[in-house]
Order: structure tokens, then sequence, then C-alpha cells
């Protein structure tokens, strides 16, 4: 009874305004478009993959670590405010390296099948990804939101590596280029706002910690 009552409570917190809130930061996150010359290049080189798992394969890993990201944190003794610090930090370096064109992170993941590795992780249920669920977490999104948010996220990876072929046409090489120059200056604007909103927290935990 205490689930469901715990399931109803926090279906009540569904909020519209932070579904699209949140759905555009995991979006930007996941880095969709910025994924596009990459899944061109893994077709150009051969290698197939299956659209139905990778986009399903993603939802389910970022809706694991939704429900089990906050108490692995507590098992390490890592509380989400400095988890979001660290995570704003990584978001900063992945919207430098979508501004300018440098590669900060290594590609050192291993080799293997297409639709796991790289789509599925590193790709888009990868670091960003885990990070900004449990950043989004810290700055008060309710899980029912971040959940619907989520299973978006995991549509829309649908729909780009179905059309993927059509989107290239459409938007050219250089349309292409400039969206990811225009979401990385988005997620830059974010990352800023979360280290700031997360830094003050911790500074009034501290504070508060000392004034006992």
């Amino acid at each position: 009874m205490n689930v469901l009552e715990n399931m109803m409570q926090d279906l009540s917190h569904f909020n519209i305004k932070d579904v699209v809130g949140a759905f555009v930061i995991l979006f930007v996150a996941v880095d969709i478009i910025g994924a596009i010359p990459i899944v061109l290049s893994l077709k150009d080189k051969g290698q197939t993959f299956s659209t139905v798992k990778v986009s399903l394969f993603s939802g389910i890993m970022m809706l694991a670590f939704l429900f089990i990201g906050e108490p692995m944190l507590n098992f390490f003794g890592v509380d989400i405010s400095s988890f979001a610090v660290a995570g704003a930090i990584v978001l900063f370096v992945m919207a430098v390296e979508m501004i300018f064109g440098v590669q900060i992170f290594k590609d050192d993941g291993p080799s293997g099948s297409a639709t796991i590795v790289p789509l599925v992780f590193p790709l888009f249920a990868g670091a960003a990804t885990f990070t900004t669920i449990l950043t989004l977490q810290a700055d008060g999104y309710a899980a029912t939101n971040i959940a619907i948010a989520l299973l978006l996220n995991a549509l829309m990876i649908y729909l780009m590596l179905r059309f993927v072929n059509q989107l290239e046409r459409f938007f050219g090489k250089g349309g292409v280029y400039v969206l990811r120059k225009f979401f990385g200056v988005i997620l830059l604007a974010i990352s800023v706002k979360f280290f700031m909103a997360n830094i003050v927290k911790i500074i009034e935990t501290i504070g508060a910690a000392l004034s006992k």
C-alpha cells in the first residue's frame, strides 16, 4: 500500500512545464542532433544496428539510472549536490567540445556491436546523460517529469535513427554543423546554471553545519 501511495504521490507532481524543461536539457545532453554525423559514419563503415533496440535499450538504461542513481551515490557517500557540481563541469566540457570542435573526452571505449557500443553506450546512455539525470534531480525536478522526458528522448533517438538519411539531406552537412554549435551554447548556459545553483546549496550546507 505504501508503494502504491508513493507512486500516486509522485504522479501528483506531474508538471508539463518541468517535463518540457527536462526534455530540452536531456535532448541537449544526449546530443541527438550531434550524433547524426556519428551514425552516418558508422553506416558508411558498413556497421549495422537495430533502430528499435538502440532506442529501447537507451531508454531502459536511462530510466534505470533515474531510480538507482541516487541510492548508488549514497552507497559511496556522495550527495546529489556534489555530484551535480561535478556533472555541471562535465556538461561544460561537452559544450566546449560542441562549440569549438575539439575532442577532450577520448573515444577509448571497447569495440563491438554498433547497437550497444557505441550507440547505446556511451553515445546516448552515457556519462553525460547520467550526469544530467542526477543534476535534474538535484535541481528539484520530480522523478515523474524526468521519466517522461527520458521516454520522449528515447522516442527522439528512434526517430533520428529511423530517418537519419532524410535528416542529412534536409539539414545538409552545414545545417548539422550549425545545429551542433547552437545546442553547444545552450548546454554551456545550462551547465553554468547547474553549477551555480548547486555550489550555493553546498555552501549553505557547510554554513549550517559550522553554525551548529
